[in-house]
């Protein structure tokens, strides 16, 4: 598990730089200069800020976030119980596989939960059944996504509360007649070219980007329209900086499951997604032994934060039969690297 960090150890002006970058970086020749006349400080400032920041792995990576199931690639939750005993092997063996992007251990009967995908051509079920055995898990759950009402990864370094208020609805639930509009899109291999080159960490150097242009052979104006094209077509939600939120001092994490009517998906869904404090809110598939339809993740300081967030989900959305699954390990979190 990381090592915890108050908020209160960072630097004001790292925590201005912080809030910058996570809600957007600049897709500009010299995106340094320009965070640093925002912030008033200069560029050879903000680029030692972040490597600072970058060695303290406060920030994990400053590159382009792309969505998944609009790339084609299959993708799901996995649910997994192994034997206590050989809980860490089995998570290094679910971690080999370059798919797996997220990887916690958790409280509760299923004590290990992984996000994988895999290429269009790929077979989740065959691959999670494979990882079952090589594990020795005695029970496992693919919990693929059935609703998608939000993901907003966004920390509000300064107030240190959740700021997930601006957030992307992939399957556009929060708007009326459009359910259902996030399927894969054709992508072609220049399309391919340049999502190789924006999902790569983005060097500390004051122009960035053209070499990036320079090896796909773009100009430096094509690849920033390409990258806006991106955006309007639904392949890229974002380009901006990810967190270790744990190093910034959110070291409480609860995906908390809630037992939701199905006449009341949607609407119940779409409430939960306007927390701040939620970064993800999904539905999920149910089990005779697991009736829990929806899922959110909330990021806080303190776990009495998480529990004070959820009871007032609770109250807004008057569902009361809900759990926290809090992680107590984090094996790995970790960009899928997409067409490599």
């Amino acid at each position: 598990m990381a090592t915890k960090t108050s908020p209160s150890e960072i630097e004001l002006t790292d925590k201005r730089l912080l809030n910058v970058i996570q809600r957007a970086f600049p897709l500009v020749q010299r995106p340094y200069a320009h965070i640093g006349e925002e912030l008033g400080i200069s560029e050879d400032d903000v680029i030692r800020r972040i490597s600072n920041l970058k060695d303290k792995n406060i920030v994990r990576q400053i590159s382009a976030i792309f969505d998944t199931r609009r790339l084609g690639y299959k993708t799901t939750l996995v649910a997994m119980r192994i034997p206590n005993e050989t809980l860490d092997a089995g998570a290094q063996i679910i971690n080999e596989h370059p798919g797996v992007s997220h990887n916690y251990e958790r409280n509760g009967y299923f004590n290990l939960w992984f996000t994988v995908a895999v290429p269009p051509d790929g077979d989740l079920e065959e691959t999670v059944a494979g990882m079952a055995e090589r594990t020795g898990a005695e029970s496992y759950r693919l919990m693929p996504t059935i609703k998608f009402f939000k993901i907003g990864v966004n920390f509000d370094m300064i107030t240190e509360e959740g700021a997930s208020n601006d957030y992307y609805s992939p399957d556009g639930l929060n708007q009326a007649g459009n359910e259902g509009w996030n399927k894969a899109q054709e992508i072609t291999e220049e399309d391919k070219e340049v999502i190789r080159e924006l999902q790569e960490d983005v060097p500390l150097e004051p122009d960035p980007f053209t070499p990036m242009a320079e090896r796909i052979g773009l100009t430096l104006d094509e690849l920033f329209e390409t990258a806006k094209s991106f955006e309007e077509r639904g392949l890229m939600r974002r380009f901006s900086a990810v967190l270790h939120h744990r190093r910034a001092g959110f070291s409480s994490n609860a995906m908390a499951v809630w037992k939701v009517p199905s006449e009341r998906s949607v609407e119940v869904g779409n409430k939960m997604a306007q927390s701040k404090w939620v970064t993800h809110c999904y539905e999920r598939p149910t089990f005779p032994d697991w009736e829990y339809t929806h899922f959110t993740m909330i990021h806080a300081t303190t776990q009495r934060q998480c529990e004070e967030v959820a009871k007032e989900i609770s109250e807004a959305t008057e569902i009361d039969d809900y759990k926290l699954l809090y992680s107590t390990r984090e094996f790995k979190k970790t960009r899928v690297r997409y067409f490599v």
